[in-house]
């Protein structure tokens, strides 16, 4: 069962890493913040695998808190991105 675990998290990695790809090839905002999601999806998923398959119940408290800290930081992004596409009023 192990090898099984490890071997579903090199395929995880895999795909993780062909994300960064996608982010080099278009760089546009929803393409960052997808990547930024898939990239903190993959390592909680790497990290609850090994996890699991190690039996080390500290990769699974971390992996928990990288999964709020991707979140916090796609709700900033879009934050981010939804002020600085308002429109400045000019006061005259």
């Amino acid at each position: 069962m192990n090898e099984f675990l490890m071997g579903a998290a090199c395929l995880v990695l895999l795909f993780t890493a062909l994300s960064l790809l996608r982010l080099l090839r278009r760089p546009s905002d929803l393409d960052r913040i997808l990547s930024a999601q898939l990239i903190g999806t993959g390592g909680v998923a790497i990290l609850l695998l090994i996890g699991a398959a190690s039996d080390e119940p500290a990769a699974i408290d971390v992996a928990l808190t990288f999964a709020l800290l991707a979140a916090l930081a796609a709700i900033a992004f879009v934050k981010a991105a939804a002020s600085s596409e308002k429109p400045s009023e000019d006061k005259e």
